[in-house]
């Protein structure tokens, strides 16, 4: 699509998906076989995208040399943060990026979706909108804080219930992707900035539009350990399927032995599962080992993690101890492996 540019938000500290993110950052996680941020590019190259901007920060030069300099047709730039400049600051070291392109979309990192973005922005188009958000007419909004309030006429009138500034017929929960003019970026200074409090706010309160793109496109949020845990879970294989009926996705690199019993899980690139084993519904990370006779439920087995034979593992995230990852409160430490709870984050 001419005149279409995007910058994926690749730099945060995945504070919330602690401790999988002090072994790898957040786009950097796999999802059936691929880095997160993979499936994003592949959405933004179908919509015809010319090239993509990364922002980095934590563990960044990791996601320089995983996805190197182009992806597909496009070609990946990259922006070094020193200091997180948030959301909307990481567009200003990027002026030279999307200055001359016609329509920019910003993408969340940890977004896992197959959001119609050429949609968004032939939308965005022709209503000639300066900002278009991506709403999920799927997400449920007990789960979001209420989402985003939606006027007849298919405009954002508030950003939280309580805050509607016109009258709401809908509301949506936001899905992590927008696109913009870049005529909204000129003149921001050199600060950190984040969209909502900086831009989308001010909109509003000068009554100035907001588009919303409604869409019923399969998105994830990953922002937890257990909201990846469930995005790994439903994204790979037969997903137009009701849940229970899905099955597993075994990486074809995956060394599952056939006596081993998996059932509505991931095991990804290089994981091994022994014979005897049970993994349910539960993600086995690439270089992970279930030795014979483990019983793995609603867990998450961390990156080169061998669990001991005949080892119970249940709503638990299983990493190695290191010398700079230190168990938490609240954490195990047992044979040089920390057991996280699954629920919490941070």
């Amino acid at each position: 699509m001419s005149g279409l540019r995007a910058v994926v938000l690749a730099a945060g500290l995945g504070t919330r998906l602690r401790p999988l993110t002090e072994f790898e950052p957040k786009p950097l996680l796999p999802v059936g076989g691929r880095p997160l941020v993979s499936h994003t590019l592949d959405r933004l190259e179908a919509a015809g995208c010319e090239a993509v901007a990364l922002n980095l920060h934590h563990l960044g030069s990791r996601i320089r040399e995983r996805l190197g300099d182009s992806h597909g047709t496009m070609s990946l730039v990259y922006s070094e943060e020193d200091k997180l400049l948030g959301t909307l600051g990481a567009l200003v070291p990027l002026r030279d990026f999307w200055h001359d392109a016609e329509t920019l979309v910003v993408v969340n990192g940890d977004t896992l979706s197959r959001w119609p973005f050429g949609q968004l922005v032939r939308r965005h188009r022709r209503k000639g909108a300066d900002l278009t958000l991506m709403v999920s007419r799927r997400a449920r909004l007990d789960e979001y804080g209420g989402g985003v309030g939606i006027d007849k006429a298919g405009r954002i009138v508030s950003l939280r219930p309580g805050a509607d500034r016109g009258e709401v017929v809908k509301r949506r929960v936001y899905g992590g992707a927008h696109a913009l003019s870049p005529s909204l970026l000129e003149g921001l200074p050199e600060a950190p900035l984040n969209f909502v409090p900086d831009l989308w706010a001010p909109m509003l309160e000068q009554a100035r539009p907001i588009e919303a793109y409604e869409s019923f496109g399969r998105w994830f949020e990953s922002g937890t350990p257990e909201l990846y845990l469930r995005s790994a879970r439903n994204w790979p294989g037969r997903w137009w399927l009701p849940r229970w009926l899905r099955g597993s996705w075994i990486a074809p690199a995956a060394n599952v032995h056939d006596d081993a019993r998996v059932s509505r899980s991931v095991i990804e690139v290089e994981a091994t599962v022994e014979a005897g084993a049970v993994v349910d519904r539960s993600l086995v990370l690439p270089g992970a080992r279930v030795t014979a006779g483990c019983a793995v439920r609603n867990s998450i087995i961390g990156f080169g993690v061998a669990l001991a034979p005949e080892t119970r593992v249940d709503r638990r995230v299983v990493t190695p101890e290191r010398a700079e990852v230190s168990p938490r409160p609240g954490d195990s430490l047992v044979g040089g492996l920390i057991y996280s709870p699954l629920g919490r984050s941070g």
